[in-house]
């Protein structure tokens, strides 16, 4: 664990627990990557057996491991409902490394800004923990609904970092710290 990202367990807003993953989600992450409607706009992040979801987590579980952050479990607070799932993870963007903010929420989740909530915790979290690693979003440029949770968490267009994805075209979505990290930093 990295002496400058603390484990942070949990995050709250005014509606929503964010807890760290437990092997108890698999289930959760699953249902949530193999409907298609959630991975529309993310083929490659759709899953078709229950093992891919236990992989998945694994992946998320070592990230924690790791890093001390990571991807969180969203669930109103008191319930016991996994909404879906937000955090970041480590990347590099033209050869320069960033946290890449990742959102994806259960379809019956959708249209009650659950995840532009989520979205603005964990960044105002990653701006906090880790202001030197630029904070950034990778989304589709038909992908409207991604786009506006970008925003809603405070992030703003970056088109001089537009890049091929993993699914195709990324258009980026970047935060700029007043600490550190900034779109020069990231490549600009």
């Amino acid at each position: 664990m990295s002496d400058r990202s603390p484990a942070v367990v949990e995050l709250k807003t005014a509606r929503l627990l964010l807890r760290r993953p437990t092997a108890a989600d698999v289930d959760a992450i699953f249902a949530v990557h193999r409907d298609p409607e959630t991975c529309i706009h993310n083929p490659s992040d759709g899953l078709a057996r229950l093992e891919e979801a236990e992989a998945l987590y694994q992946r998320w579980d070592d990230q924690w491991r790791q890093y001390g952050y990571g991807y969180w479990v969203v669930r109103h607070h008191g319930s016991a409902q996994q909404l879906g799932f937000c955090g970041i993870k480590p990347m590099e963007l033209h050869g320069a490394p960033v946290l890449n903010l990742f959102y994806r929420f259960a379809t019956s989740a959708w249209g009650r800004g659950f995840a532009g909530e989520a979205a603005g915790a964990v960044a105002t979290w990653a701006s906090s923990h880790l202001p030197d690693l630029p904070l950034i979003a990778r989304v589709r440029p038909a992908n409207v609904a991604s786009q506006r949770v970008a925003l809603r968490a405070g992030l703003s267009r970056a088109q001089h970092l537009d890049t091929e994805g993993y699914d195709g075209f990324d258009w980026i979505y970047m935060a700029l710290n007043p600490g550190g990290g900034s779109a020069q930093a990231a490549g600009g």
